[in-house]
């Protein structure tokens, strides 16, 4: 690792610890040639995820997109940014560990929606009602029956 001070590729690691998001590894570094400390992160490279979407479009994986639906389902609701960032890592992380090359919105969708369903019953219809792209009101009350009868 080069020394972002000197330039020098005479470093070592002084001290490794997990990151707070424990998805990487923070290493304290020392540059032998000029003294100085620093601090980088390793994290683990992932293949490239492709995204099959409703048009046969596809696009790379983008967690920022299953975020800001979870935002706007979840906008008002008693759920804490904290366990939306929390709903957010396990989703990426069941995707993820499908370990596919190409995954389809729709499965992505389901997943989110068999989250959603276990933490707000109302977070759940609104992406639902988007995800699902109810017309009529009928189509709405069936989803709704669905989750009063369990």
């Amino acid at each position: 690792m080069k020394c972002p001070y000197c330039s020098s590729d005479n470093t070592r690691v002084i001290d490794s610890r997990p990151a707070e998001d424990n998805s990487s590894i923070r290493r304290r570094r020392l540059c032998d040639s000029c003294g100085k400390r620093f601090t980088t992160y390793e994290k683990v490279e992932t293949i490239p995820l492709i995204v099959i979407k409703k048009d046969n479009n596809r696009e790379q994986f983008d967690r920022s997109k299953i975020e800001a639906g979870i935002l706007r389902a979840c906008h008002k609701r008693p759920i804490s940014a904290n366990q939306i960032n929390m709903l957010v890592d396990e989703i990426e992380t069941e995707v993820f560990n499908r370990e596919e090359k190409e995954i389809s919105s729709a499965v992505i969708g389901e997943i989110v929606m068999d989250k959603l369903k276990d933490i707000e019953a109302v977070a759940y219809v609104r992406f639902a009602s988007v995800y699902r792209e109810f017309k009529d009101v009928n189509t709405f009350m069936d989803e709704l029956k669905k989750i009063l009868d369990k």
